[in-house]
């Protein structure tokens, strides 16, 4: 699973979305993250079947909702975004939130997709570690990915500590806080000394974190400049600037407290 990865929630401008996902594939981006929520699968699947990349250089991620899951609806769900995609698998396939009461059953779906061989990686989204507590109590084969809003100002320490212990790579949704942390005073001084821009430093320090990040954008120069991460490093002691940022503050919803509305 690539390091960077094209976020498209809110890409709903059909022309806009491929051009974005196409502008990403030819900067080098080999992973897309979608959802059904999203409403452009099938823009994905376009972008994917005109970038003249093979299928298989390709890593898609989607993600079942919560008004589909349980066992039976997730399954149903799953063939809905593989016909809207286009592809004969799936590459990651989440739980999007963990619903009080389904979200067992729903990994219990996902894994048999993983044992049929219709997606390659098992994978939740915005879980605790006592969600995933639950799931190992029942599940054959763990999630491999955990998708969590994390950036400096969230850091997930705890998290993520437990996700590595239990072999789960964690993604980052949200991996600008944004844009909300994009004019911190602690990573524009850091971003002046290495010659980058801030969301080059915070993306630099998820990827130095082991972290896995989507970024988001429609506009070509940021999905270019979004890309150019990989070409510097930070010292130790800016790692550590940047640790010290955490505050436990959410951009998005808190799975503990989201009310979800059906």
């Amino acid at each position: 699973m690539p390091y960077l990865g094209l976020g498209v929630y809110k890409m709903t401008d059909k022309e806009e979305a491929i051009q974005a996902m196409s502008k990403a594939l030819v900067m080098g981006y080999r992973a897309i993250d979608t959802a059904a929520l999203y409403y452009n699968e099938e823009e994905v699947g376009e972008a994917i079947s005109s970038s003249g990349i093979p299928r298989e250089n390709i890593f898609v991620t989607t993600k079942v909702w919560n008004t589909d899951q349980g066992y039976d609806q997730t399954l149903r769900a799953f063939e809905t975004s593989l016909k809207k995609l286009g592809l004969e698998y799936i590459d990651l396939y989440l739980t999007h939130w963990p619903v009080e009461g389904k979200f067992v059953e729903t990994y219990r779906a996902i894994e048999r997709l993983y044992e049929e061989k219709l997606i390659r990686v098992p994978g939740v989204s915005n879980h605790h570690i006592h969600h995933l507590q639950m799931l190992f109590a029942k599940a054959n084969t763990k999630p491999m990915v955990n998708q969590v809003e994390l950036h400096p100002y969230l850091s997930q320490e705890y998290l993520r500590a437990f996700c590595t212990e239990n072999n789960i790579a964690v993604t980052a949704w949200s991996p600008l806080g944004r844009g909300g942390i994009l004019q911190d005073e602690t990573i524009m001084k850091i971003a002046r000394d290495v010659g980058k821009s801030t969301a080059q430093v915070i993306l630099r320090w998820h990827y130095q974190q082991d972290i896995i990040s989507i970024p988001k954008s429609v506009t070509p120069t940021r999905i270019e400049e979004n890309a150019q991460v990989f070409d510097f490093e930070l010292s130790t002691e800016q790692m550590a600037e940047l640790d010290k940022l955490n505050r436990n503050q959410r951009f998005g919803q808190n799975p503990d407290s989201f009310k979800f509305d059906f």
